[in-house]
């Protein structure tokens, strides 16, 4: 009897519930490839592009991009894991809402003892997506500023303690006075509740005047304007994300007009797509994390076959900090 998985699929664009778990069938790994039996997995905005639409995909398909778990098997040419060894990833092709999966092991990390399951479900894509923002995208220095939209989620809170951690100034935005004191607490240095206040205008007060190095933008449409307003002459706006819609084009002579400022429009799995950048990725973030400079926060918790309601949660902005489905 050939052995199944109950994964989440789904057969159409569109909201939560067209989501459904199935039994789908496993099979024995491939050359390149190994089987991984998951214990928990990540929750991630991305996974809400692709089941929405805004990320168009071959349907039906599977979700989720982040889990971790016990290698079970290895396919041929797979050096750097083995059966039984702990591991935890965030790669391509979507497919981690699942008990188990055959998948490619390139982007499949090797995980310390000293490591959660449910940590590292929780923090593989949202770490890996910190340390290309600040190691891989421009260059970025000690005594630096940068301002980080949703501070106080998955991605902000790593990246408010990764930022403390090696001295640079973030300003981060929340939508409450609650998730701006959370962000603090991880290491922001100064946090805008964006719902009663310009952060525009905050920003530029923070600054004297002069703006921001950075700005690191998971929000998108309803952020973007008033991004580039924060950043100095020749400052870089990194829009790494889409939460509340994509950015509507603009006219490239506006980066002129506010000071020959520079953007960039980077995907984690760009810089993950080399087997030895992957793993020297992961190894950074595994090292934050043990010498105590990181520590991951997860607020919500769902058993898979809530994984509607994980969605819904997830898109009201009703979550801090990360989110994980537990096996």
């Amino acid at each position: 009897m050939t052995e199944t998985a109950r994964t989440v699929m789904f057969h159409q664009a569109g909201g939560p519930e067209v989501m459904e778990i199935e039994d789908r069938p496993l099979g024995d790994p491939g050359p390149g490839e190994v089987r991984i039996r998951h214990r928990a997995c990540g929750l991630n905005f991305i996974d809400v592009y692709q089941r929405s639409g805004l990320y168009p995909m071959a349907l039906p398909h599977p979700l989720g991009m982040e889990a971790a778990g016990v290698i079970e098997a290895v396919g041929e040419g797979v050096t750097h894991l083995r059966p039984g060894d702990r591991a935890a990833y965030a790669a391509m092709p979507p497919g981690a809402y699942t008990e188990a999966r055959v998948m490619p092991a390139a982007q499949i990390c090797p995980l310390p003892d000293a490591i959660g399951y449910d940590q590292a479900a929780a923090m593989m894509l949202k770490g890996m997506t910190v340390e290309y923002l600040f190691h891989r995208t421009t260059p970025l220095k000690r005594g630096d500023t940068v301002l980080f939209h949703a501070a106080a989620g998955g991605v902000g809170l790593i990246a408010c303690q990764w930022a403390r951690s090696e001295g640079i100034t973030l300003i981060g935005t929340a939508g409450t006075d609650e998730k701006c004191r959370l962000a603090l607490e991880h290491g922001a240095t100064h946090c805008i509740n964006y719902r009663t206040g310009d952060f525009v205008a905050r920003v530029r007060e923070l600054t004297g005047g002069k703006g921001v190095d950075a700005v690191m933008d998971s929000v998108g449409k309803d952020t973007f304007d008033g991004s580039l307003d924060c950043l100095k002459p020749l400052g870089m706006m990194i829009s790494f994300g889409n939460a509340s819609g994509p950015v509507p084009p603009f006219n490239l002579a506006v980066l002129g007009q506010k000071g020959s400022l520079k953007i960039t429009r980077p995907t984690l799995f760009t810089h993950i797509a080399e087997h030895d950048a992957c793993q020297a990725m992961a190894q950074h973030l595994f090292r934050k994390v043990l010498d105590g400079d990181v520590s991951i926060r997860i607020d919500q918790r769902f058993p898979l076959d809530q994984v509607v309601k994980a969605h819904r949660t997830l898109e009201a902005r009703a979550t801090t900090g990360s989110t994980v489905l537990e096996l």
